[in-house]
């Protein structure tokens, strides 16, 4: 946890605001997630709350910067159980990516066995990553639970597993352009004596080399889908929370078969 710290008048970015955004998340998010919202109503609630968790690792990079002391490079083996576990790993390197952390995709121990992901990136970072990624399993599996596969697919499988690469695909999608907002909009004075953007791009440099360190030699995946569940799998991703501060021991377990 960062130390506490009092405002400093030249740079307002504090040890304890990140905490307070995400506190906003979490009340927006509940009142979006509430019984009688309308969606339209939910969908700016979750807007809002994926605009204040990207706002909350600028802030931590930022602070970073004047104080690195708050926000070290840190790295964390993530379990992904079965069922769908290369689809859930594929949200979370995902998510990884698009909030500036690497990821690595260990080998499988043996047959039915479960995935493991090794995540490295800024602590405030792995912290959003594994948020954000344990909330969305929840929302996906509950999407994927309400989905009517169609008569017309050849194979429940397949429509269900190309629906969920489609909810991936939007959910990333929209944390990534989230993230690009608040890069972009935050305020132009520098932090500890650089700008915001070679902050990130200082913080992403040194993301990529711890990770290349450890794994000197890795090979990119492609994960391909053959069912007709993508389209709609990618409209119920569009509508997730994106923002979600909640998490939940049995997320991993949340999809079924």
């Amino acid at each position: 946890m960062p130390a506490r710290g009092r405002a400093d008048e030249k740079n307002p970015v504090t040890a304890d605001t990140p905490g307070a955004l995400l506190g906003r998340v979490r009340k927006l998010l509940a009142k979006a997630e509430a019984e009688g919202v309308t969606p339209a109503e939910a969908e700016a609630l979750t807007a809002k709350a994926a605009e204040l968790m990207a706002r909350y690792g600028i802030d931590r990079a930022l602070l970073a910067a004047a104080r690195p002391d708050t926000d070290r490079p840190a790295d964390r083996v993530i379990d992904v159980p079965n069922p769908w576990s290369r689809v859930k790993a594929h949200l979370l390197g995902g998510l990884a990516s698009a909030i500036r952390c690497a990821c690595v995709q260990l080998p499988r121990t043996g047959p039915g066995a479960a995935t493991r992901v090794h995540v490295f990136g800024y602590a405030c970072d792995l912290e959003r990553a594994e948020i954000l990624y344990t909330s969305l399993l929840i929302q996906m599996a509950h999407g994927l639970a309400a989905a009517e596969v169609p008569a017309s697919a050849r194979s429940v499988r397949s429509y269900r597993r190309s629906w969920l690469l489609g909810y991936v695909s939007a959910v990333v999608a929209r944390v990534r352009e989230a993230e690009e907002r608040a890069a972009a909009t935050a305020r132009p004075e520098p932090a500890g004596g650089q700008s915001t953007a070679l902050v990130l791009a200082g913080r992403q440099h040194v993301v990529q080399s711890e990770c290349r360190r450890a794994y000197p030699v890795t090979r990119t995946m492609r994960v391909t889908y053959t069912g007709s569940g993508y389209r709609d799998g990618y409209r119920q991703g569009q509508r997730a929370d994106v923002g979600a501060a909640r998490v939940r021991g049995t997320a991993g377990r949340a999809l079924s078969r």
